[in-house]
């Protein structure tokens, strides 16, 4: 039965949404030419089978002129670890080439480890350096609310390396928390926010700073035994050897994850910089940044990014690929994705004609209204290049995933360039690829974001 009147409790306004205009929306709705079609087919199919444009899937190929890979795709199962997975993917290809190996997988169990024990003292020291502001300080209220996370960043990974080295994942298999985190990651925090609260409470009292370091050692011993319970302890040497793919036998004997690091990763990482494409009016091409509080290591390189124009961020990447080495990029990976078939288009489903409502935003507005941001790492292995017209004119994407072989094909897909446009964010690459201006640009103090700016977000 339809209320005559607004129950009682609910606050009366000019502004709130009156029973005349409910019922002007239910009466449009029912004369609207397709919402009613639109209703039938959506209630009982998923919205993406029926929005998805066929044509982009037609003509879509997943071929491509120059193409790296030869191996098969990783699986970071049910965790957040996708940008250490694209960090260690982009070593293995030299390491399978040293070792003369058809597949190689370096321990991302190894990696996780230290970047859980590494981020613990990464926040227990926010948490000391901002004890004297008020808890509810956006701030603090921020960290508070983020103390560990699964995800990263490309600098984040450079510190992984340079401090902890790696080593191959035989030596650290997975365990059951490595590839599920979830449960991990909950006892982790909850301990952390314990630390920060006693940090805090120590502060205030005005306590030494010895006492101080002290209530945060114990926390970091907690971090360390509970991380070993999950994932094993870390191995401090190991005994290397193996069979090659023509069966012949090598032995390296025994060594350090950083010996292992200084004799098989190839890759000058400390060189490489990060490209990323921030279109908003506040984030002028050519100029560094780096957002306050991101890291994982303390002491270690802070995340500092370049921002280019996505052209350039193309041309560097194609000519990456074209000299025969991967790129470890970052991307909205939601958006215009169909996972069975493998692809990304701007245009993959169009949902503006489905609801009859444009949808449609400009990248610099989906970045300040909270639509958009990296949430996912990967690695270009491939490009298709048209230069049959006299200039190279990149047409398509190739693209490792770190999801296992049951999506795409086999767990590679296919990236076409209008969604290289849109969704695309990031790029690590050797400046070798930068005109000399941007070099030089690279070497600027960078602009300092705020904690919460999008472009701290993390790849998972």
């Amino acid at each position: 039965m339809a209320l005559a009147t607004p129950p009682s409790g609910l606050q009366s306004s000019v502004n709130s949404l009156t029973y005349e205009r409910i019922s002007e929306l239910r009466d449009a709705f029912d004369v609207h030419p397709t919402a009613r079609l639109m209703q039938n087919a959506v209630t009982q199919n998923d919205v993406d089978d029926i929005s998805l444009d066929r044509s982009v899937i037609t003509q879509t190929d997943h071929t491509f002129s120059h193409v790296l890979d030869d191996w098969s795709v990783t699986n970071q199962q049910r965790s957040g670890r996708c940008w250490m997975f694209a960090g260690l993917n982009l070593l293995r290809p030299a390491v399978m080439v040293e070792m003369n190996l058809k597949n190689f997988e370096f321990s991302q169990n190894y990696t996780l480890f230290w970047d859980k024990l590494e981020r613990a003292n990464y926040f227990l020291e926010l948490m000391i350096a901002t004890a004297d502001r008020d808890r509810d300080d956006r701030t603090v209220a921020w960290l508070l609310d983020r103390p560990l996370d699964d995800g990263g960043q490309w600098n984040m990974f450079v510190n992984l390396i340079r401090k902890h080295g790696v080593v191959p994942k035989s030596v650290m298999p997975e365990t059951k928390s490595s590839s599920n985190t979830r449960r991990m990651n909950s006892i982790l925090i909850t301990k952390l926010r314990k630390g920060a609260g006693d940090l805090r409470k120590a502060v205030s009292r005005g306590e030494t700073p010895e006492s101080v370091k002290e209530i945060k050692e114990e926390v970091i011993s907690s971090v360390y035994r509970i991380l070993s319970i999950h994932l094993g302890a870390p191995p401090l040497r190991f005994d290397w050897q193996w069979n090659d793919k023509d069966r012949q036998f090598h032995r390296d004997g025994e060594m350090t994850p950083l010996e292992f690091a200084d004799k098989y990763v190839k890759q000058p990482l400390d060189e490489y910089v990060c490209l990323v494409h921030d279109p908003r009016p506040t984030s002028p091409v050519g100029r560094t940044f780096t957002v306050e509080h991101l890291g994982n290591v303390v002491g270690g390189g802070i995340v500092k990014y370049l921002n280019v124009d996505i052209e350039l961020m193309k041309e560097v990447a194609r000519k990456t690929i074209l000299d025969g080495n991967p790129v470890w990029m970052g991307c909205d990976v939601a958006k215009m994705m169909r996972r069975d078939q493998g692809i990304w288009d701007a245009k993959l489903y169009d949902y503006d004609n489905v609801y009859d409502s444009d949808l449609s935003m400009c990248k610099s507005d989906r970045l300040m209204f909270h639509e958009t941001l990296m949430t996912h790492a990967m690695l270009f292995t491939g490009v298709d290049v048209d230069d049959s017209q006299g200039s190279q004119k990149t047409r398509r994407w190739r693209v490792e995933n770190s999801w296992g072989e049951d999506n795409g094909r086999k767990g590679f897909y296919v990236m076409n360039d209008s969604w290289f446009d849109e969704y695309m964010f990031e790029i690590a690459a050797h400046p070798q690829y930068l005109p000399e201006s941007l070099r030089e640009a690279w070497k600027q103090e960078p602009i300092v974001l705020p904690a919460w700016d999008p472009m701290g977000s993390l790849a998972e």
